[in-house]
């Protein structure tokens, strides 16, 4: 079946306002305009409404991503971010579970299956992130539990909602590190993720979702990791940063 690819890119704790909307201005008219391809920025929350009100078209193919939000709409949450307020941005997709979130602010997966319901509850697209550390790649754990992370941020959403979402699996080891998995790593992983759908919402579901390669990921290695038949995009970190950059990988993706 075919998946429209999706690039997204995710800034992190990176820039300033300035620089975003220069990011927008050299980007966003240079973007391909064949169509073949989503072009995501996840941005910082302070960012997110320049962003949406910098795109000068209104159907601009530059989609933007908030990096995070709570799993409620309002509330005694201070420093939170409101999935109900991102929404009202414009905002078109938002990023949950990836790593660092898991590990330097020690979110659960039960918490990430409540944000994703919350997304969805907002009429926006989660991108949900999974993978495995190093040792419990060289333990020859890593299926069973990226497996394992993916089944319980899906828990109770329903089949139509799964088929819409994105997943980026993402191995700990090779983020921001400069060593990225192999080509049949990302494929049997990505594969592994959409065995996990297939099994809990059925192969039509698994065969609409789309699963994205994430670490390290730069215009040189990104064909590779294209050609995969279970790889349906990229989660790219440091190459999304530079407009160059990024448009190269947009380019990339035949």
């Amino acid at each position: 079946m075919s998946r429209k690819p999706i690039i997204a890119g995710n800034w992190k704790m990176n820039k300033v306002p300035a620089e975003a909307r220069e990011f927008i201005s050299q980007v966003e008219l240079a973007i391909p305009s064949n169509n073949l391809v989503d072009a995501v920025i996840g941005a910082p929350a302070i960012f997110l409404e320049g962003m949406k009100k910098g795109l000068s078209k209104a159907n601009s193919q530059l989609q933007v991503a908030a990096q995070n939000c709570h799993f409620e709409d309002a509330g005694a949450f201070t420093g939170e971010n409101s999935p109900k307020t991102i929404a009202a941005l414009g905002v078109e997709y938002v990023i949950i579970g990836h790593s660092e979130r898991r590990d330097y602010f020690h979110e659960t997966d039960e918490d990430i299956n409540k944000k994703a319901h919350a997304i969805f509850r907002n009429d926006m697209t989660p991108i949900i992130c999974c993978g495995e550390s190093l040792e419990t790649y060289e333990s020859g754990q890593a299926v069973d539990f990226v497996g394992a992370q993916v089944s319980a941020a899906l828990k109770g959403l329903s089949a139509e909602q799964v088929a819409s979402l994105v997943i980026a699996y993402e191995p700990i080891w090779a983020i921001g590190t400069g060593k990225s998995a192999t080509k049949d790593d990302a494929q049997n992983m990505c594969k592994a993720v959409r065995d996990v759908v297939a099994r809990d919402f059925g192969q039509e579901v698994a065969d609409k979702v789309r699963v994205q390669y994430g670490g390290s990921v730069n215009p040189a290695n990104i064909a590779e990791y294209m050609a995969c038949p279970d790889v349906d995009g990229a989660l790219v970190g440091g190459a999304s940063l530079e407009p160059a950059s990024f448009l190269a990988l947009l380019e990339a993706v035949k």
